[in-house]
């Protein structure tokens, strides 16, 4: 309340300033007081909340390759040669203790395992366990079972979403911590930007007297703009329906249907060798990237139609394509072209991941999770150095107040 008290003063200050001709000068000063005071409280009230979302969405930037580096039997393979999918099913169903598997992942670079996912059943109000084994690409030898949600990445994946409490609103906690970041991104910018108006000069190194001040500065005016982009994009899917409907008023979207996981089938008419077959058939050239099994439940099965086994191909050109394959059958379909704000809301999440974007970009995401920790420390250095200096000012003060007036009071005696 004192943080907000003090900000609508200084606004309403400025107000009254600018409504009586003070020199735009003193105006300026006055402004960036106001915008120097919400950085700071914003920055310091919520640093520890933004450094740990912060920092948990940049690892999981490049989890892949942090998890090889953190568990390399997982990425042990003997070589890039695949085997029909039937031949990992098999393998991993030994494995899985009972559960379906769901998929087949297949690598995208030469040497990454294969993966087969499974979900296994809600027990005992615990959530569902997502199983993944990781099998070696030529032999079929299983190389590790993990449960994503008791790893550290699957942590770190329910942390950074919703701080791991969503029956305490922690999705819009973390969407309120990403307008606090957009907010402190933007208010950055001004505060960085030289009095003078100089930009050149603005970029040295040694703008102030402190290594921390200047690694503030300067890391900060480099990534202000990434990091409020990120921030804007992590705001919109922090909060769904009111992102959906914003997304929806300016292009059109498929209707939402209904949410949750549906258990695979146990029993189908074709094997995964014999989609797989049919839908390379229709895409000569292309590869596998991904076999999901048939589910039994809502849409078209629900309507009496044969379930589909989902298939997407890698072509030539890179681009990843979806294809149908009819389990009763084998007749191929495809989905219909996703609408104009499915692909926007797509691309709002992709590149709010880094993915699909280069590794360019992939790297920039990366800074901006790490760097908001650097900012935080030597945002709060900074804070305490200020409180420090001014209340050596403040008794320097008193004190020469003090020899003045005593003083004056001998020399009247």
């Amino acid at each position: 309340f004192k943080l907000i008290r003090t900000l609508i003063f200084q606004a309403f200050l400025e107000v009254r300033i600018s409504s009586k001709g003070i020199p735009m000068a003193r105006a300026s000063k006055i402004t960036r007081n106001v915008l120097w005071t919400i950085h700071r409280w914003i920055g310091v009230g919520l640093v520890v909340l933004l450094v740990p979302v912060a920092v948990s969405g940049g690892l999981l930037v490049f989890q892949d390759e942090f998890d090889a580096v953190l568990n390399p039997a997982r990425y042990a393979t003997t070589g890039s040669a695949v085997m029909q999918p039937t031949v990992y099913l098999a393998s991993a169903s030994k494995a899985l203790g009972g559960a379906q598997a769901s998929s087949v992942r297949f690598p995208e670079d030469a040497g990454a395992p294969i993966i087969v996912q499974a979900r296994t059943a809600p027990a005992e109000g615990r959530p569902a366990k997502v199983l993944n084994v990781y099998l070696d690409p030529p032999t079929a030898n299983v190389l590790d079972v993990v449960d994503f949600r008791a790893s550290l990445f699957g942590f770190l994946h329910v942390f950074h979403e919703n701080l791991t409490v969503p029956e305490y609103s922690g999705r819009a906690i973390v969407g309120w911590t990403g307008v606090g970041m957009l907010v402190l991104s933007l208010t950055g910018i001004w505060l960085w930007w030289p009095r003078n108006g100089v930009f050149i000069p603005g970029l040295r190194w040694r703008r102030a007297p402190t290594t921390s001040n200047n690694l503030h500065h300067l890391a900060g005016f480099w990534i202000s703009l990434p990091l409020a982009f990120v921030s804007l994009t992590g705001i919109y899917l922090a909060f769904p329906p009111q992102a959906r409907s914003l997304m929806s008023s300016v292009a059109p979207m498929t209707p939402q249907g209904a949410r949750g996981f549906a258990a695979p089938m146990r029993q189908t008419a074709l094997t995964a060798d014999s989609a797989l077959n049919v839908a390379l058939k229709a895409e000569p050239g292309a590869r596998v990237a991904a076999i999901f099994l048939p589910v039994a439940a809502r849409g078209d099965a629900a309507a009496g139609a044969a379930p589909n086994w989902r298939l997407q191909l890698r072509p030539r050109d890179g681009n990843v394509l979806t294809v149908l394959v009819n389990d009763q059958n084998g007749a191929i379909t495809r989905p219909p072209a996703p609408l104009a704000g499915d692909r926007a809301a797509q691309w709002v999440r992709w590149l709010h991941e880094g993915s699909h974007s280069g590794v360019i970009w992939k790297i920039i995401v990366f800074a901006t999770g790490i760097l908001p920790a650097i900012f935080g420390i030597t945002g709060v250095m900074m804070w305490l150095r200020g409180r420090r200096n001014r209340k050596i000012l403040r008794n320097r003060t008193i004190k020469q107040h003090a020899t003045g007036a005593s003083g004056k009071l001998q020399a009247a005696e």
